[in-house]
């Protein structure tokens, strides 16, 4: 008897004759999100089988693939000669230890999956002669084919596989199977919310940060990076700039109309995103706005915004309220670090009434009043890059 995890994937199955290519892609992200653990993994109809991992490693080799996108589920199997005595003893094993944590009655059910059609039984054969061996053997079962309480699934293909547990896992696309983008990260709950649904598009993603020091803190950069490794846990390796925009930012408020302040920081930080994009070989940028949450953020503002850039800009969250965009924070482990106090350059000097409905035309004219040319050079000549794994 051989411990495997057999995971399985829905929309790969939509691709057609492009289907291998998402199929080595994602193997390929299972291979790297299992480093270290030294898995063997074989691709076979529909299923791919991960084997050679230790006893003591399966919950940890469990819990990494649950962030790998393109799963929909994986299950840890026994895999077993397709005699069917050797089956029928696995499943008993199996079932033992299901009804030892379960005191008292259960019901069940058997879903058999016969790949192999030269196997002796078809699946409803398997079905009834398998759930009537486990009556016999375990008198506190009793058949529930609509609500059971234990699933007990028996897949023959090349080899048998008898599991009785279904962990969900993240869905959405390979990662890396849909081209690159930049995305513009702060420190607050949208943006790392933000990167994590368009990589589980399939982008491959890098990441921009501006940081406006000393009016922020090197706290609020360490916030930052930790949050694009919590990122990275799904999107795989992220390279992040840290781009300096104190003085950008400083010159915005002291030479630009106050009410427009927010909205020339945003085109000037979408234009730096831009060149750095290009330069990583990205082909969009993705924000964390969301349509009306700010002042910022209104239809007339994002127009102006979009201005600044040629690139396509991705904005997953647009149609989402907060709590909403909470609630994915929460599940994938980035609320609790987003919502440190720690502030980040969109969150200083905040103008008292910015403008919510701006004209494209006076924007412009605003930023063209402002040689920022030099100082965006600067700024690029000045950031950092660090790989996030």
């Amino acid at each position: 008897m051989e411990k495997v995890l057999l995971v399985r994937y829905t929309e790969i199955h939509l691709k057609g004759l492009n289907r291998p290519y998402f199929e080595r892609a994602l193997a390929d992200n299972m291979k790297r999100a299992l480093r270290g653990l030294e898995p063997k993994i074989e691709r076979e109809h529909g299923r791919i089988y991960v084997r050679g991992i230790s006893e003591e490693n399966f919950p940890e080799a469990q819990e990494r693939l649950t962030r790998v996108f393109g799963i929909h589920s994986l299950s840890p199997a026994s895999a077993v000669d397709k005699d069917w005595e050797t089956v029928v003893q696995a499943a008993a094993e199996l079932m033992e230890k299901e009804l030892e944590s379960r005191p008292g009655k259960a019901t069940f059910k058997v879903l058999a999956r016969r790949s192999d059609k030269h196997y002796f039984m078809n699946s409803d054969e398997i079905n009834r002669e398998l759930g009537g061996r486990m009556l016999e053997r375990f008198p506190q079962l009793s058949v529930d084919v609509h609500k059971p309480e234990i699933k007990l699934s028996v897949e023959i293909r090349d080899m048998a596989y008898v599991y009785c547990s279904e962990i969900p896992g993240a869905n959405g696309m390979p990662t890396g199977t849909a081209g690159k983008a930049s995305l513009l990260i702060s420190g607050g709950i949208d943006s790392p919310v933000a990167g994590y649904m368009m990589a589980k598009r399939g982008l491959t993603l890098s990441a921009v940060h501006f940081y406006s020091y000393p009016y922020t803190s090197e706290r609020a950069r360490d916030k930052v990076v930790e949050l694009t490794r919590l990122v990275s846990r799904y999107a795989g390796e992220i390279r992040l700039h840290l781009v300096p925009f104190t003085d950008i930012q400083m010159t915005i408020y002291e030479k630009c109309p106050e009410k427009e302040t927010t909205i020339l920081m945003r085109r000037l930080m979408m234009r730096i995103a831009e060149t750095i994009a290009r330069e990583e070989g990205a082909q969009a940028l993705i924000t964390g706005e969301s349509l009306g949450q700010v002042a910022s953020q209104t239809l007339e503002a994002l127009a102006v915004t979009n201005d600044a850039v040629s690139m396509p800009v991705f904005r997953p969250l647009i149609g989402f309220d907060k709590d909403e965009i909470m609630d994915v924070a929460r599940r994938i482990g980035t609320y609790e670090t987003s919502i440190l106090p720690y502030e980040d350059c969109c969150t200083v000097f905040v103008p008292k009434h910015p403008v919510t409905r701006p004209k494209l035309d006076e924007l412009r004219a605003s930023e063209a009043a402002v040689d920022f040319t030099e100082m965006i050079e600067k700024a690029l000549e000045n950031t950092e890059v660090m790989v996030i794994k």
